[in-house]
C-alpha cells in the first residue's frame, strides 16, 4: 500500500503571519519531490482511498445513528 501523502508544513519554526496563508498547493508539490504530476497522482489516490472509507462507513452505520444523513461521494 502506498505511503500516505504528508504535507511539509512547519508551523512551529515559521508560523504564518496574520492574514498570510500557507500555500497548500506548493506544499503538496514539494512533498512529491517537486513533481506536479506525481502530486496529482497522490491526491487522486488519497481521494479514492477516502471515498472507499466513506463507502465502508456508510455501509456500517445505520440511518438512525446519522439522523438521516447520507454521504455524498462527489463534490456538488
Amino acid at each position: 500500500m502506498p505511503e500516505q501523502l504528508a504535507l511539509n508544513i512547519d508551523i512551529v519554526e515559521c508560523p504564518p503571519q496574520a492574514g498570510q496563508e500557507v500555500d497548500l498547493v506548493e506544499s503538496v508539490i514539494q512533498s512529491c519531490g517537486g513533481d506536479p504530476r506525481s502530486a496529482v497522482r497522490e491526491l487522486l489516490a488519497d481521494a479514492d482511498f477516502l471515498r472507499d472509507q466513506l463507502y465502508t462507513a456508510s455501509c456500517l452505520l445505520s440511518r438512525g445513528i446519522g439522523r438521516g444523513w447520507t454521504p455524498k461521494y462527489e463534490r456538488v
